[in-house]
């Protein structure tokens, strides 16, 4: 089974964005979720 490196290629730095990306908004939502129920108490 031979694997074609272009689709590798193409596909690393988009997943590189992409988890780069969740892992910066999903610490700010986190952020917000704790504030927020902080407020609640």
């Amino acid at each position: 089974m031979d694997i074609d490196f272009r689709i590798v290629a193409v596909l690393s730095p988009l997943i590189l964005a992409a988890s780069w990306a969740l892992f910066n908004i999903g610490k700010a939502a986190l952020g917000q979720i704790q504030d927020f129920l902080n407020k609640e108490a």
